[in-house]
Formats: C-alpha cells, structure tokens, sequence
C-alpha cells in the first residue's frame, strides 16, 4: 500500500469510530434525544459497533484506528503493522497521524449531527463528555492506572486473535470493547485509544458550541499516556502466547 493509502484507510475507519461512538455519547447524554438517559450499556455496546464498522473500513490496514495498537504491535517486535505495510518509524507515524485526524473530523461529524441539541442548556461537562472521557473520581495517577489495565486488556487480547487458527473476524473486537466498558470503563470511562480521546478534544476546543466551559487540558494527558503505556505492555508480552 501507499502511504496515501494507508493514511486514508486508518483516517476513514477512525473517523467511523469516532462518528459513532461519540453518536451514541450525544445520544444517550445530551437533551432532548430520543435516546436520553439510555444507561451506560446503551453506551457500551455503542462504541462497540462503533469498532466492530471501524474495524470492516480500515480493513486492508488491519484496522489499527488507535495509536495504542499500533504501539502494541511495534513492542511486540512484529516485522508488519499488516500485512505488506513494514513496520517502520514513517509508517508508524503515518498511522497515528491518520488516527489523530480521523478521530477529529469524526467528532466534528457528531457536532454536526446533534447541532441542535448542543444549543439546548446542559452542563459543560456534559456537552465536553460527548467529546472526551473523563473520571467519575479524579486522581490523576489512579485514573493513569485505570487507563493502562483497561488498555493492556484491549491490546494484549487483540494481538492474541491473531495468533488464533481461526478467523476471528471484527465481531470478536466489538465484544471485547463492549466487555471492557462493562468492567474497567467506570472509573475513566474508558478511553483506551489516545486518538479516541485526543482528537475530538481538539475538535471541542475550536467548535463554536454554545455554553462548552473548558477543554479540560490538565486531564488530557492520562487517556493519552496510559493508552500507550498499556499498549506497549502488551505488546511486549503477547509473543509469550503465540503459537508455534
């Protein structure tokens, strides 16, 4: 593959996931929706299909759309991010950088999408959660801790599917993302995908949403960090469960 098309398959299926994922957040989150208060399994099994379309568009890539995967997979001293892609220092940054810009303009879709209910009165926070996770307890260095268990889980059992004979196929990721909301997602409400996070934060501080408060700079760095952290773990670990 080129680099123009590596760029855009990790651009279009991130944007995928973020359009949907931060959909349902706005959905279940913001007022006057039909899915208002729909609980945080709505939520979970939202992001869940989110990955699971995502996953199908950025198929020919395989469908990294999340730095901590594609950190995951250079820890492990794979020689391909997928297969014919080499995994080198440019194409990594040519994925991550896809990933970043995807996430952004999918959150920048969900604006678009939800307009209206974002001019209708709600809490800052509120209009700030469709965009970008945050913690139910703040404790920077406990969240951190959260965001790397979760993260490890999402990598280390990815990069086990590929050790499996069969094909597993993009469903299996979707169940596992649904599984580590249901489990891990409390505390920080899960990021566990740096772009996940990062890029639609970015989008919430240059939209013109009314009434929006702060970014919340001062907790960015820990659904950034700890994603990677807990992908590089993985990485490093999962050849101890490869086949052969």
């Amino acid at each position: 593959m080129s680099t123009w098309e590596i760029f855009v398959t990790e651009f279009l299926g991130t944007m995928m996931l973020l359009l949907l994922g931060g959909g349902v957040v706005a959905n279940a989150i913001l007022p006057r929706n039909k899915g208002f208060d729909g609980g945080w399994l709505m939520i979970n099994f939202g992001w869940g299909l989110a990955v699971f379309a995502g996953v199908f568009v950025a198929f020919k890539t395989g469908a990294h759309i999340n730095p901590a995967v594609t950190f995951g997979i250079w820890a492990s001293g794979a020689e391909e991010f997928a297969p014919g892609i080499p995994v080198t220092a440019a194409n990594g940054f040519i994925y991550v950088t896809a990933q970043m810009a995807g996430a952004a303009i999918g959150a920048l879709l969900v604006f678009l999408a939800y307009k209206k209910h974002f001019d209708e009165e709600a809490p800052a926070a509120t209009k700030l959660g469709v965009f970008s996770t945050g913690p139910e307890l703040r404790s920077y260095g406990w969240n951190f801790v959260t965001e790397v268990i979760a993260t490890f889980v999402l990598v280390f059992v990815v990069l086990s599917f590929g050790n499996w004979p069969g094909d597993m196929g993009p469903l299996a990721v979707a169940l596992l993302v649904v599984g580590i909301g249901a489990s891990l997602g409390g505390p920080t409400g899960y990021a566990i995908n740096p772009a996940r996070d990062l890029g639609p934060r970015i989008a919430h501080a240059l939209l013109p949403i009314r009434g929006k408060g702060s970014s919340d700079w001062s907790y960015a760095w820990v659904p950034v960090l700890g994603p990677i952290v807990g992908g590089v773990i993985a990485g490093l670990l999962a050849p101890l469960v490869a086949f052969g």
